[in-house]
């Protein structure tokens, strides 16, 4: 599970934020913080690994709180959710490490994107890091990770349906290995001729990504997974 600590000055939307990421599978909530001494004494409390954090708050604002948990030693990782939509501000909230920046008003769905970025970042780590050290193809693929392709909703071919594609796509994105066309049609519930025609069409749009294993008899077998994952 991936815990996170919620932190914005509005009771209401700190609640509806945290309601958001209860929704997404593999996070849960640790906290809620509506000031920078609340969001710091709640990671000494409970520590958490990844804040989302607003940038207005009464006491000090949000990126001057990210410089100040890092001069402590905190690493918990900070996904900025704020109204601040000023260029200076972005570009500060890069260069103080925020990974990413969700500008307000969103809904469910622009989050889910953002969290769902998050969980193909920390998969691609854990896969690189049993190396020790990585080559300049595992350093693509870690800054690739956070790089959320469009929906696979968008421009769907005739007589393709978007809830097909939807669950294709989660199909993918829950396995923790690559899978065969024979095993997305398994585990989705459709024909097999079916899965091979929405996985073509996510592939061909970057949504997910095709690679070639070779058995025993020397013919490749065909495996996906979502991109940036794995």
């Amino acid at each position: 599970m991936i815990d996170v600590l919620v932190v914005d000055d509005d009771f209401h939307v700190a609640e509806i934020n945290a309601a958001y990421v209860a929704q997404v599978p593999g996070f849960r909530i640790t906290g809620r913080a509506h000031t920078a001494a609340q969001a710091l004494a709640a990671l000494e409390r409970t520590p958490a690994d990844l804040m989302l954090l607003d940038h207005y708050l009464p006491d000090e604002n949000g990126l001057a709180l990210v410089r100040r948990l890092r001069q402590l030693g905190h690493r918990t990782d900070v996904i900025m959710v704020t109204a601040a939509r000023d260029v200076a501000t972005i570009q500060d909230a890069m260069r103080s490490g925020a990974l990413q920046y969700l500008v307000k008003p969103f809904g469910f769905s622009g989050l889910r994107a953002k969290l769902d970025g998050y969980a193909a970042l920390r998969r691609t780590v854990a896969g690189v890091s049993g190396h020790g050290e990585a080559g300049q193809e595992q350093v693509d693929r870690i800054f690739s990770a956070f790089r959320a392709p469009e929906s696979p909703r968008t421009e769907l071919p005739k007589g393709h349906s978007a809830a097909t594609a939807d669950l294709i796509h989660r199909v993918l994105g829950e396995a923790v290995r690559p899978l065969s066309a024979h095993e997305v049609a398994e585990r989705s519930g459709v024909s097999r001729s079916t899965a091979q025609r929405y996985l073509k069409h996510l592939e061909r749009g970057g949504h997910i990504t095709l690679t070639l294993r070779y058995g025993d008899t020397g013919r490749p077998e065909h495996r996906y997974h979502r991109a940036g994952a794995h």
